[in-house]
Order: structure tokens, then sequence, then C-alpha cells
């Protein structure tokens, strides 16, 4: 699956980041703490990979404040990264079957590390091309990769949206700053009914449904 559902990309101009499949960035290990209300995870780290030095911001609100995952089905972690967010879901969801995916291979092998650290076996992780094309969701988090551009990002998200099941619903957190208002439109624009439903640092969390109707060509 190497057309737009594999679309976790970076864009030409911003460099090896961690939106690179193999990061140049020399290693260097360390460990970061996930403290939820519900949970405490330790977590490696790597240099190459996205907020290596502490839980991104964004990534701990959306874990505050957004409602509970399903307690059963197939979820989803777009861009998981080192595995925050799909960690907190197999902990939240232990009869769910989570996913995450990304395309940093450095970022899954120390996911894929923490969740045995964590003791959580009903979470896999994978290289967005190597998800099986008709696996679907019963809802996808993601803090989604907003720098790699809006055309890159706009195609990522519509590469993924439309496999929520019905009756699925994904939860973004996108800063006002970077366009959170803007993308709130868009996806209503594409057909994905799309509300705000939590505001807090100038970080909008956003409820996006399965589509309703076919949106308009990108």
């Amino acid at each position: 699956m190497r057309g737009r559902a594999a679309t976790l990309v970076r864009s030409a101009d911003v460099g090896e980041h961690y939106f690179a499949s193999r990061p140049e960035a020399p290693s260097r290990r360390r460990t970061v703490d996930l403290v939820l209300p519900d949970l405490h995870l330790r977590l490696a780290t790597d240099s190459g990979m996205f907020s290596p030095d502490r839980i991104d911001p964004g990534t701990r609100i959306l874990l505050e404040t957004a409602p509970p995952p399903p307690a059963a089905g197939t979820l989803l972690d777009l861009g998981c990264g080192y595995g925050p967010i799909a960690l907190t879901l197999a902990r939240r969801s232990p009869q769910a079957v989570v996913w995450g995916v990304d395309v940093n291979r450095r970022a899954l092998d120390l996911a894929e590390q923490n969740a045995t650290t964590a003791g959580l076996d009903n979470v896999r992780f994978c290289l967005a091309d190597e998800t099986d094309p008709g696996l679907r969701f019963d809802a996808i988090w993601s803090n989604p990769p907003i720098r790699i551009g809006k055309k890159a990002l706009h195609d990522l998200l519509l590469a993924w949206l439309p496999r929520l099941t019905p009756g699925g619903r994904a939860h973004l957190v996108v800063q006002k700053h970077l366009g959170a208002d803007s993308l709130q439109r868009w996806l209503n624009d594409q057909g994905f009914p799309t509300e705000r439903i939590a505001s807090r640092s100038a970080y909008r969390i956003l409820a996006v449904s399965a589509r309703t109707q076919e949106g308009p060509t990108p």
C-alpha cells in the first residue's frame, strides 16, 4: 500500500526532522515520564524523533482532555513517534487493539520497546505503508505533524480519516497559531463533521466524525 493511504511524509523544504525514515542524527538515548491522573509511563526516547526531551504539551493536552477511547475495537495513533498516545490508549482500553503508525523507524523501534517495558501486549507498531489496507479504525488519535506542510498534512488526513468505521471519531490536537481553526473548516469542507471540543494553552482539540458524504477532490 504505497499510494495516498501510506502518506506519512515530510516536505522537501523541512530538511531532516522526525519525518525521516532513518534519521541520521547521532543516537542519544534518554527517558521521559508521562504522568496522567490514571497512569504513569516511563518512555525511552532518542534523537531524530519528535519531542525526545519531554512529552509534547499538545500530546499531554490531548491525553488529558479528549473523551475516553472506545473500550474495545481497533484504535489508531497516527504519527505515533515513540508511543505516548498509543500506549495510553492501550492502557486505557485493554480490550482494544491499538495500532501506532509512523515513518520513523527509530521511533517505531523505541515504541515497541516501550510497550514491552509497560507490559502492554494489545498494541502494534509498524510503518505507515505496512498496514493492511482493509483495516478500519473505531477511533483515531493524533498529534499530527503540522510542520510537514499544508498539502502533505491534507494528503495524510485524506489517506487515514476515510478509514474510520461508521460512527468512529478522530481526535486531533493542533495549535491555534499553526492553523487549528482553518484545519477545522477544511475538514468540514471535505465532508468530515468537525467540532472543537476543548481549547487550552493555545491548543485546540478537534473531534472529527466519519465522513457523511464524499468531499471535494483536494
